[in-house]
């Protein structure tokens, strides 16, 4: 690393991934003098084609349901704030957890789950479809914005990172397979502190904002989360802290109370395993029988019946339903119109597919929806669809 690189790994904690150990990009490029490897991935990941799409793809709510409900991009930057909070506070390379959230959602279809579930059913005869392994196609392959390679040449952290945030994968996605035969991610191991640390950031942030969303959507009232473990306490709290207090800030109140007492735990309970393991350098970690960053044992419980209310409540509402079975159907029209027929895709991804209804015509349709948003694929449906709709 150059000697003008930035000061603050002096302040990291032994376990936490460093400049002067990283173990580099699959294609060669000289260091940055002003950034670290990790401020370059999240730079290159911000300016990423798919980064951008992220803004018009569903968390939950499709896009034109409301301006205020959360997207795959305000989620992304959510989860990279906790991230950063959380590796602040742990002593760990922030820019390395922030990269790593703001890239985890970059392979996720229009739709949301309900995009993804069309995909991995249409792809079931040539592998299936996971997000995950579509954000490590979309960093290493499909993203065209430099002569020398495809992808955006991340570093070997990063994608490990990506690769393996939730553990180690005995089965791992064909893809991942194949890309690990030029480039080992090793996965089976455990990936490092900073990527558990965005896993478990990715949670907090969609569970709180997903209680915030069907709050706000009138999904469910107050009475209904007043029994829920952490929230029930979170909506006590906030109500104590004015009598008065108008519905809005209430709700507002609540939530980042429940943040604050999820990011308690985790501080909490990984200081403890960490003490428990005590390992020499991130090696160690990658190398562990568990997870190091975690819940403790009663908000992991706690978490298990939120996910179970928002599941039942907001997930399966007959409202989500609604739009859910209609995304499904129109992300495997999609799927199905283009496999069958290639003649009918862009140039680019004409050439791609080859011939129609073969593995590869199936490989290059889902990565084409996949990177879709939301918008582009009604429209998309409707070009291939409509007679009185222009091509």
């Amino acid at each position: 690393m150059p000697a003008s690189a930035p000061p603050f790994t002096d302040s990291l904690a032994p376990w936490a991934v460093r400049p002067n150990t990283s173990r580099g990009r699959l294609h060669h490029e000289p260091e940055s003098p002003t950034r670290s490897p990790w401020q370059r991935d999240r730079d290159r990941i911000v300016h990423a084609t798919a980064f951008r799409r992220l803004q018009y793809k569903t968390q939950v709510f499709v896009n034109h349901e409301g301006d205020f409900y959360r997207t795959r991009l305000t989620h992304s930057l959510e989860v990279a704030q906790i991230a950063r909070s959380l590796a602040r506070e742990l002593l760990l390379n922030e820019d390395l957890a922030e990269a790593l959230a703001l890239a985890h959602d970059l392979g996720h279809p229009p739709f949301g789950h309900a995009g993804e579930d069309a995909l991995h059913q249409a792809m079931k005869p040539f592998g299936g479809f996971d997000h995950n392994a579509q954000s490590l196609r979309v960093v290493t392959l499909l993203e065209g914005r430099y002569a020398a390679f495809d992808g955006l040449n991340l570093t070997w952290e990063t994608l490990e990172g990506l690769a393996k945030h939730n553990g180690p994968l005995r089965k791992p996605p064909p893809y991942l397979a194949e890309y690990c035969q030029r480039h080992d991610l090793e996965l089976n191991t455990y990936a490092s502190v900073e990527a558990q640390v965005a896993a478990l950031a990715d949670d907090i942030a969609y569970h709180s904002h997903d209680l915030d969303d069907g709050w706000r959507a009138q999904l469910f009232t107050q009475a209904d989360l007043a029994h829920l473990p952490v929230v029930g306490e979170a909506l006590a709290e906030a109500k104590r802290a004015s009598l008065d207090v108008p519905p809005q800030r209430l709700r507002h109140e609540t939530i980042r109370r429940v943040i604050n007492a999820l990011i308690t735990d985790v501080v909490a309970e990984t200081r403890a395993r960490l003490a428990d393991l005590a390992p020499a350098n991130a090696d160690a970690v990658r190398h562990a029988k568990r997870t190091i960053v975690a819940f403790s044992p009663k908000l992991a419980e706690a978490n298990r019946a939120i996910k179970d209310f928002l599941f039942a409540r907001m997930y399966r509402h007959w409202r989500v339903n609604r739009m859910t079975a209609k995304a499904r159907r129109l992300t495997g029209a999609l799927f199905s119109i283009l496999h069958t027929d290639t003649s009918l895709l862009p140039d680019e991804w004409r050439g791609r597919a080859g011939e129609p209804g073969t593995q590869r015509a199936a490989a290059a349709v889902a990565d084409y929806v996949a990177g879709m948003t939301d918008r582009f694929a009604r429209d998309e449906h409707q070009r291939l669809t409509d007679i009185s709709v222009p091509g």
